[in-house]
């Protein structure tokens, strides 16, 4: 068997694994390591290739950034700003049809903007949202779907665990990644409004307004968020302005979310070791995957496969735009089966090299800004697609009297959005790439 066939039967290999529940990182740990043994045909050199191959990732002084931003999210869910934000956020939007679910959307943009993970974004504004949702009586689909889809504003919204892995694999500016995802982010959290808007028009008793609030209670509301805004822009704004490095924002921003938990009281000393350990848990489960994944992207160099599937492609005289309509299709397939961060340290060693050896009329630079805003889209997709979207299972475990296909139901219109959304971003790179030409 040549060492490209190895490669290309790694895949299925490593699928089995995953279906058999083996944990992703230790399934392409497994798949790397075996793999490599059969081309070196020494296990000595394997060894050696693990031990240099984790030196090498793990004195990465970038990787040190995630850590610090699921720290800074930590400190932000006790911090007690999930509330203020969403009581500025109904206060200024309740007064709509559905407006109580378009602030739920809103106060899902405002923590992601401090939080930068998915999943915590979600099970905080659940707890909060998800009782005021039925308390005014919005229906089990609406308000479980609400809350799962926004809780995918926590990665695309700067800062952004993923954006950062997807800049160390890619080799690009993690600044760059962060300003070319904040319209993106924008336009998601108006696309989810507008979604919810359509929705409660369709399904007449699925929400209902509330009475509007006085103007100068909603500037009220707006104040008590003025740690959200201090934070934010201390971090993505000493980003965007060379003050800081993104690791210095992310030491600023954790420090920040600390002090306002702390002075707010929600952060005591069983909490902050609580913090300080789901930190520590949470970043051991992505360097291990991260690991894992460089074995398997060792290995599959070695085969040769990521290159010769690139030359493939140019050789075969496809159009760009049918190759990349492939590549979000699979993403979506994937999204299906497997977490984010997997989909992401799998596929992007693979599709980038066949990608960016494509004319898109753009420099490589300002592809790969492009294109990982378009990755990060489909991924956040798979988040609230069954069988394993893990926002569907954060939510559905707050609302157990709602049947888990209900939430699937109330989550269909999103994916939707989400799906013209990346239509209109693949079509006008310039939304994309605007701002990013602007500031640098």
């Amino acid at each position: 068997m040549s060492n490209l066939e190895i490669g290309i039967w790694s895949f299925p290999v490593l699928l089995v694994l995953i279906f058999l529940r083996v944990p992703i990182g230790l399934a392409m740990m497994g798949v790397g390591v075996g793999g490599t043994w059969m081309i070196m045909g020494s296990h000595l050199m394997v060894l050696g290739q693990l031990k240099n191959l984790t030196f090498s990732t793990f004195s990465s002084y970038s990787l040190s950034i995630v850590p610090l931003f699921l720290l800074m999210g930590q400190f932000a869910t006790h911090s007690g700003m999930s509330k203020g934000l969403f009581k500025a956020a109904e206060a200024w939007l309740g007064h709509l049809k559905g407006g109580v679910a378009m602030s739920a959307i809103g106060a899902c943009a405002g923590f992601g903007a401090i939080c930068g993970s998915s999943l915590a974004t979600a099970a905080t504004m659940g707890q909060v949202a998800l009782p005021e949702l039925r308390r005014y009586g919005y229906s089990g689909p609406l308000a479980t779907g609400t809350l799962a889809a926004g809780g995918t504003l926590g990665i695309l919204i700067p800062p952004s665990v993923i954006l950062v892995i997807y800049a160390i694999l890619t080799e690009q500016n993690i600044a760059k990644l962060f300003v070319a995802a904040f319209v993106p982010g924008i336009l998601a959290a108006i696309a989810y409004m507008v979604v919810v808007a359509i929705y409660v028009r369709v399904v007449p008793k699925s929400g209902d307004a509330l009475p509007a609030v006085p103007m100068g209670e909603r500037f009220r509301a707006l104040v008590a968020v003025w740690p959200v805004i201090v934070i934010f822009g201390a971090v993505v704004g000493g980003i965007y302005t060379g003050i800081f490095t993104p690791t210095e924002a992310a030491a600023v921003g954790a420090m920040g979310t600390g002090l306002v938990a702390l002075v707010s009281g929600g952060l005591n000393r069983s909490k902050l070791v609580q913090s300080i350990l789901s930190t520590a848990n949470s970043t051991a489960m992505i360097f291990f995957i991260v690991l894992g994944a460089g074995m398997f992207n060792s290995f599959l160099a070695l085969t040769q496969l990521p290159q010769t599937s690139a030359q493939w492609v140019a050789d075969q005289g496809f159009s760009p735009m049918f190759v990349l309509l492939c590549v979000l299709v699979l993403y979506l397939i994937f999204g299906c089966v497997m977490d984010s961060l997997s989909m992401v340290l799998l596929t992007v060693p693979i599709f980038f090299p066949i990608m960016t050896a494509l004319d898109f009329g753009m420099s490589v630079e300002d592809f790969a800004l492009w294109f990982g805003i378009i990755v990060l889209i489909v991924v956040e997709v798979g988040l609230i697609t069954p069988p394993v979207g893990m926002n569907l299972f954060v939510i559905n475990a707050m609302a157990r009297d709602i049947p888990i296909r209900e939430t699937f139901k109330g989550t269909a219109p999103f994916v939707l959005a989400d799906i013209v959304r990346v239509g209109i971003l693949v079509a006008f790179p310039p939304i994309t790439l605007g701002l990013v030409w602007l500031i640098y």
